[in-house]
């Protein structure tokens, strides 16, 4: 239980560094079916700001980009003017391989695994681990334009014991 001082947080955002803005936008607008809820363009940078929009399209284009701060889930992408025309830009390390593992992945929960997965494969989209991979055979991984890793998941996953 939360303590007096921290009743009131939220987890707010996670950000990405991504090499082609439109890739990105069109993969989690299109593929996963986000909503760009706004960006701010700097003079080095862009900020996009992407979540679900569980208003079944009622809120207008202020009120999307005025919620962002006031709910949880976003994903923010931010984009350094020029990767996406430089040759020489090797990526964004996903935070899955050497050196410098850390980050893993951000997770999205399907009503239906098996059916997300098979459009995902319908739509050409690279996977890190298909449903019939491994031992866990409810979950599976896509990844973005950028090589990010995305858990997909059904409502519930049981991990193990305990987690019942």
């Amino acid at each position: 239980m939360p303590n007096a001082e921290t009743a009131g947080y939220q987890f707010n955002h996670t950000m990405v560094r991504v090499k082609d803005p439109e890739a990105s936008i069109k993969f989690y607008t299109e593929v996963l079916g986000m909503t760009l809820l706004s960006h701010y363009k700097f003079d080095s940078f862009t900020l996009y700001f992407l979540a679900y929009d569980h208003s079944g399209g009622t809120q207008t284009v202020k009120e999307l980009k005025d919620s962002r701060f006031n709910r949880e889930g976003v994903l923010e992408l931010t984009h350094n003017h020029g990767t996406e025309s430089d040759p020489a830009f090797s990526g964004y390390a996903s935070g899955n391989s050497e050196p410098g593992k850390g980050y893993g992945h951000i997770a999205i929960t399907v009503p239906d695994v098996t059916a997300a997965c098979a459009r995902f494969e319908q739509l050409g989209v690279p996977f890190k681990k298909k449903l019939t991979d491994g031992r866990m055979k409810d979950i599976a991984f896509i990844l973005d334009p950028d090589g990010y890793w995305i858990e997909v998941i059904p409502p519930r996953v049981i991990l193990g014991p305990g987690d019942e």
